[in-house]
C-alpha cells in the first residue's frame, strides 16, 4: 500500500508554504535573512523554502516554521491564518538542519 502524496497535491503544498512564509515575513516586517535567523535556518535554505524551489520539505521543517510564528502546523497550513501571530523568542533547534557534513560530522576542509 503506497502512502505517497499525489504530485499535484505536493506541488500545491510547496506553493502554499512558500506563499505563507512570504505573507507572514512581510507582516512582521522582516527580511528573509532576519527570519531565517529567528527560525534557526541558514539564509540560503530559507530562500529556497520561500521561493518554492525546495521540493522536499520535512514535517519537522514545517513545524519549526510554524513555531517561529507562534502557530501550530494546522494553523500555518490552514486556508486563512490568524490575524495575530507573534515571533517565537526561542525557536526549536533541529539537528537535521545544523549538520556540518555527511551524516552529521564536521566537514573536513
Amino acid at each position: 500500500m503506497s502512502t505517497q502524496i499525489p504530485y499535484d497535491l505536493w506541488v500545491n503544498l510547496i506553493s502554499l508554504i512558500a506563499r505563507r512564509l512570504r505573507e507572514l515575513r512581510l507582516r512582521h516586517e522582516l527580511t528573509q535573512e532576519e527570519f531565517a535567523q529567528v527560525a534557526g535556518f541558514s539564509f540560503k535554505f530559507y530562500q529556497q523554502l520561500e521561493s518554492g524551489t525546495k521540493k522536499q520539505i520535512w514535517l519537522e521543517t514545517v513545524e519549526r516554521l510554524a513555531t517561529a510564528y507562534g502557530l501550530s502546523v494546522s494553523a500555518f497550513l490552514a486556508t486563512t491564518i490568524p490575524e495575530e501571530t507573534c515571533l517565537a523568542s526561542n525557536p526549536v533547534k533541529s539537528r537535521v538542519h545544523n549538520r556540518k557534513g555527511p551524516y552529521g560530522r564536521r566537514a573536513k576542509g
